[in-house]
């Protein structure tokens, strides 16, 4: 039985751009307005699942309450680390490791930041949580609270991308998608 998933990206953070990664950044009031708008027109659900970082779960806390729904924190919902790289902004990088930055944005699968979190590692836990949520939560619908990259990675997918396309796809602040994951794991954006 399919699942059905309602994806929303963070807020703006506190500290603002660059690769925030595994940085538990608070929200700012902007970060939350956008959240705020970007729910207005959501569900609705059957439950909420959240990243377990600050800048996903406490507005998930505030949903879920505000709508008497069950929360859950799914630890493989949060973002790619990106080793040392965390915390810094491309310009930033451009300056001290253009060509490694470089092959990163070309091809993420093939190049990972010092460090960091292998894409094909973080890939197999995001999808190991979505499967997860299928397998316990079929025939129902879940707003996932998350970051850009896992929904970056989710769309990826369900469009069929090559995997040097990842970085390609544009997920703005507060931006929801939705998705559906059937038993066998197949992801598909619907019509």
């Amino acid at each position: 039985m399919t699942v059905h998933l309602e994806l929303l990206r963070h807020g703006e953070t506190e500290l603002g751009g660059g690769l925030r990664g595994s940085l538990d950044d608070a929200l700012t009031a902007t970060g939350w307005a956008q959240l705020r708008v970007a729910v207005i027109a959501g569900g609705p659900w059957d439950r909420l699942i959240s990243s377990p970082l600050q800048r996903c779960a406490r507005f998930a806390e505030e949903l879920a309450a505000q709508r008497a729904l069950p929360l859950s924190l799914e630890p493989g919902l949060q973002e790619l680390h990106f080793g040392a790289w965390e915390g810094r902004s491309s310009a930033e990088l451009m300056q001290t490791h253009a060509e490694d930055l470089g092959r990163f944005w070309t091809d993420p699968y093939a190049f990972t930041p010092p460090e960091g979190e292998p894409l094909l590692a973080f890939e197999a836990r995001v999808l190991a949580a979505v499967q997860g949520l299928q397998a316990r939560h079929a025939g129902e619908r879940l707003l996932l609270i998350t970051h850009g990259g896992v929904i970056r990675l989710l769309l990826a997918r369900a469009r069929g991308l090559p995997r040097s396309d990842l970085l390609q796809v544009n997920v703005g602040h507060a931006e929801r998608f939705q998705l559906c994951l059937d038993q066998h794991g197949t992801l598909w954006e619907p019509a």
